[in-house]
């Protein structure tokens, strides 16, 4: 609405709102302005305001008198009088439709002007009030008239509003007249001035001493009480009545309501529910229940409920509340709308009782009744915080649907800090409270709770908060005590602040962590030229944090270093911070072996791990007579399997084939199928009379190969055997 009337007053700022009025759209609650140079500002949904101007005001015949706003199909129109006549004016058209005052009203009465109209709750009918006291009611588009009564009122109307579709209420000061669609009249008379006020079924007349509701007689209400009616519902009824006389009659009426008796019943308990006397209305009901105990198909579920209705709406239309709500209006508003009604007139206690009586879900109805009453008790100021927490407490409890974080949020919004941090207390749910401890300057407390509700998110957004909000050294004490928190900020520092993660483990005196720190580092920066510096800060910090170990692996990283920047000139490749094994790797491919055996032996590389790096650079190389030659030089640790691998990995069978006999016994099977050698893997499974080799093989084989799997099973079965 605030946006709504921002928008409006840049819309009239050189111009003043003359009226205002609120139409129902298909999309909401929309409202209309009318400014004072007769130009027609309006908003189909004050929900999400999109102002739009009526596009064409016809801006001759003067001021504009009386207009009114209409919704059908979609589209808002706007129907207007001057002295001119009417004008229909329709959102999406340019031009306006203009109706004289003769095409609507009779030759001898002559009128000058429009000083009121009303539009139905339908939008489908409209009234007319003139200047002659001429009343016209027709169809929304003027298409047909019902009527054109003459009112014989000299005094200036006050009010005119339609009572459903089918009649119009009049009032002049302490007159009420209703006029039919066929311009019968009924008038009221009151001790003073009154006011009509519009509802979906009728009309509700205030005055000084009265509250009163004028409206339609509901169809199933006349067929009961109609004078000789013979509705099967008023035959109920008449039965219920002779059974309570314990007369015989009894049993005649209900002969005559014995094939409609459903119907009788939902009719009685529906007359019942029209009926705002509670005679009338036990009246009505006893005699439903009366005809339930003859009916065998009727279901209960439908009485029951009206009976709580009717008790609720009872309660609300006594004199001490003053909700005259009709049974039409309780069904369309929904018992939910009833209860924030009497919730906004702090009605609370009636409210949950309401709630209880209906049988409504919990987190619905006394929960939130008794949220809205908490936040109602905290801005009782002349109370003691510690009285009006306890009070909460005890009748709030921890039923669902209650926020204890949102009452304490109404507390602190109304200054009452204290009492906000006393309910704070009784929030069961941490990220609830710790948002609000924060709020309120509640530090250490938030981080309490957060560290005790396990949640890291929750702990990160109080450690985040409390950065940015304290000096830095306030800020480290507060989370020095709290090993979680600390844990988790030195966990944040690692990826997005490491110059402070250092300054945490020189504050600590952690040296190991500093050394990983230095180490890490080393390995981030481009500049190469610093990472020596880095690495013995690093070996440094081991000695004092007495890691022999990681210090001499750190010296020995730093020689490899200084080595490399040294071999760079030789290489003419750039080969400082790259691992010792690729090292050695790179060298053995550059065919440097004595700078190569030179780093073995330094750096103590064991005999399989340079064998592995020398078959794979000679592989790599393509160089197999040098291959063939390394594998004679001396017995290898690793064993010939890896020749074959290298070979075969560059597709070079025929090398690989040197190899095999000296291939192990286990593995002799394996590394025939990997030499497509089916027959000779068979034959030294035989051989080896292992039986499992023979069932790998079968796996191995062909299925077209028939010969050969019959074979395997052969064997297979005859060693089993």
């Amino acid at each position: 609405m605030a946006w709504f009337i921002y928008m409006i007053c840049l819309e009239v700022k050189d111009t003043k709102v003359v009226e205002a009025k609120f139409f129902v759209s298909y999309s909401g609650t929309g409202i209309a302005v009318l400014t004072s140079t007769n130009r027609i500002f309006l908003v189909n949904n004050i929900a999400e305001p999109k102002v739009r101007q009526i596009s064409e005001i016809p801006r001759y015949g003067g001021q504009i008198e009386c207009w009114c706003l209409v919704h059908c199909d979609r589209e808002t129109r706007v129907i207007l009088s001057n002295r001119d006549g009417i004008f229909v004016i329709h959102q999406s058209h340019q031009t306006a439709t203009h109706i004289p005052f003769d095409n609507l009203f009779t030759r001898h009465n002559k009128v000058f002007t429009i000083v009121a109209m009303a539009v139905s709750g339908n939008n489908r009918h409209i009234a007319l009030y003139t200047d002659t006291g001429h009343l016209y009611m027709g169809t929304i588009d003027f298409n047909e008239k019902y009527c054109e009564h003459y009112t014989n009122m000299k005094e200036p109307l006050e009010n005119i509003a339609w009572c459903g579709t089918e009649a119009v209420i009049c009032s002049w000061n302490s007159t009420v007249m209703v006029i039919g669609r066929t311009a019968e009249t009924i008038i009221y008379t009151y001790d003073g001035p009154v006011h009509l006020i519009t509802e979906i079924d009728g009309v509700r007349v205030l005055s000084g001493s009265s509250h009163e509701m004028i409206q339609k007689v509901p169809n199933v209400v006349q067929k009961i009480f109609r004078i000789n009616s013979t509705d099967p519902a008023s035959y109920l009824l008449e039965a219920s009545k002779q059974f309570q006389k314990r007369s015989h009659k009894a049993d005649s009426y209900m002969d005559l309501v014995k094939d409609k008796l459903d119907a009788a019943i939902k009719a009685c308990i529906d007359g019942a529910g029209h009926e705002f006397d509670f005679e009338t209305q036990k009246l009505l009901m006893r005699a439903a229940k009366f005809g339930k105990g003859f009916s065998k198909t009727i279901n209960p579920e439908y009485y029951v409920n009206m009976c709580r209705t009717l008790r609720v709406l009872n309660a609300v239309r006594h004199p001490a509340i003053g909700i005259p709500l009709t049974y039409t209006q309780f069904t369309i508003l929904t018992s939910q709308v009833l209860l924030d009604r009497l919730v906004a007139r702090r009605h609370y206690y009636l409210s949950i009782q309401i709630a209880r009586h209906l049988q409504l879900p919990e987190i619905d109805g006394e929960s939130r009744i008794l949220a809205h009453w908490a936040c109602y008790k905290v801005k009782q100021t002349q109370l003691d915080k510690e009285q009006i927490a306890e009070e909460i407490a005890d009748k709030l409890g921890y039923a669902p649907g209650v926020s204890y974080s949102e009452i304490a949020r109404r507390a602190a919004d109304c200054g009452r800090k204290q009492l906000a941090i006393k309910l704070i207390d009784y929030e069961p749910r941490a990220h609830q409270q710790v948002p609000l401890l924060l709020t309120l300057g509640e530090e250490r407390a938030a981080l309490r709770k957060a560290v005790e509700s396990g949640n890291t998110d929750l702990v990160y957004t109080v450690i985040l908060h409390l950065r940015e909000n304290m000096p830095l050294g306030d800020f480290q004490m507060s989370i020095m005590h709290c090993p979680l928190a600390m844990a988790l900020y030195i966990k944040y520092c690692q990826n997005h602040n490491r110059e402070t993660l250092r300054d945490i483990y020189n504050q600590y005196d952690d040296f190991h962590s500093q050394a990983i720190w230095f180490i890490t580092e080393s390995y981030q920066r481009k500049n190469t030229m610093s990472r020596e510096a880095l690495l013995q800060s690093a070996q440094e910090n081991f000695k004092l944090a007495r890691n022999d170990t990681n210090a001499a692996l750190t010296e020995e990283q730093i020689k490899l270093l200084r080595y490399q920047r040294s071999m760079e000139d030789v290489l003419k490749k750039p080969i400082v911070g790259k691992p010792l094994q690729d090292t050695v790797k790179l060298l053995l491919l550059r065919n440097e072996y004595k700078l190569a055996d030179k780093l073995r032996s330094e750096y103590k590389i064991s005999d399989r791990r340079y064998w592995w790096l020398r078959i794979q650079c000679l592989a790599e190389q393509g160089v197999w007579n040098e291959l063939e030659k390394f594998s004679k030089s001396k017995k290898s640790p690793i064993g010939y399997e890896p020749f074959i691998d290298q070979c075969l990995k560059y597709n070079e069978e025929r090398e690989a084939k040197k190899y095999l006999p000296k291939v192990r016994d286990e593995l002799k099977v394996k590394y025939l199928v990997k030499l497509k050698m089916m027959n000779e893997a068979v034959q030294t499974a035989i051989e080896q009379k292992d039986v499992n080799a023979l069932t790998y093989l079968l796996g191995q084989c062909e299925t077209t190969d028939r010969q050969l799997i019959d074979k395997i099973n052969m064997y297979i079965t005859s060693l089993k055997n």
